[in-house]
């Protein structure tokens, strides 16, 4: 019985010349359809539809008014839903007087949502030992600027000390606070000199010469002051003026009317 097979042939290979052909035809191919799907999608986002129609400010916003945000933002953002940029845009929000940190996202189709933290005024500031102040602390003892006749009527403490020494002035004011309590007047005023050296002046007029050290050391000084302080007001009747806390066996103070210096004997010991 007669058997058929069937053999099959290799196909002929293409020449090298139609290969390179076809790979760039499938190239060209690829390309103008990533070109026509990026140009759709640029004619898409560059829609009416998606310009921002409005900004909703929430947060801190207790001393930051629409008008003020308008004023230093309107003009500073760029680009719709899309193409503007998130990072300028916070920037351009964190110039705003008062506003600390701005948080943005967007919300579709045509929005965009803020989100403030103001400053929270902890001080006034002045650098480098002036007096006269010029910025405030936040609560952060970050020094910010803005027009300090929005304060006015508000009493804050001066810092004044060397560039950079915000943040540290402000926790030993809170610490020296605690300790000169039971002298019944807060610190008006606490100055750093570029030596390391501190003053405290109390909001009724008394000069506290606190001196140099650590800021455990000086709060220590300032603490065994105020404890035998009593003994000596009540020795001499007379109100203090001021106190120098510098030295080491005992410390000097200027009554209203005397002037005195007491030795470390008795109750009156002092660094």
């Amino acid at each position: 019985m007669p058997v058929s097979t069937t053999h099959s042939l290799p196909a002929a290979a293409l020449p090298a010349d139609v290969r390179f052909l076809n790979a760039l035809t499938s190239v060209f191919i690829s390309v103008l359809v990533l070109v026509v799907m990026a140009g759709a999608l640029v004619w898409v986002t560059q829609r009416p539809y998606f310009v921002l129609k409005g900004i909703t400010v929430s947060g801190d916003v207790g001393r930051t008014s629409v008008a003020t945000i308008r004023a230093n933002v309107a003009q500073r953002l760029m680009g719709n839903f899309f193409t503007i940029d998130l990072q300028s845009a916070q920037a351009a929000f964190e110039t705003v007087p008062w506003v600390r940190h701005a948080a943005l996202r967007r919300v579709w189709p045509n929005r965009l949502e803020v989100r403030l933290q103001e400053h929270h005024v902890a001080a006034l500031w002045s650098q480098d030992g002036d007096t006269q102040p010029d910025k405030l602390v936040n609560t952060y003892g970050e020094v910010f600027e803005v027009n300090l006749g929005d304060i006015e009527d508000e009493k804050l403490p001066l810092l004044a000390g060397p560039q950079g020494s915000s943040r540290h002035m402000l926790a030993m004011l809170h610490r020296l606070n605690t300790a000169l309590d039971p002298m019944t007047s807060p610190v008006a005023k606490l100055l750093l000199s570029s030596r390391g050296s501190w003053r405290a002046v109390l909001a009724n007029g008394v000069s506290l010469e606190l001196g140099r050290g650590s800021e455990d050391a000086v709060v220590a000084r300032a603490e065994q002051f105020v404890a035998t302080l009593p003994d000596v007001i009540k020795r001499f009747d007379r109100p203090l003026a001021y106190a120098d806390l510098r030295h080491r066996q005992g410390y000097v103070v200027k009554l209203k009317g005397v002037s005195t210096t007491v030795p470390p004997d008795e109750k009156t010991r002092s660094p």
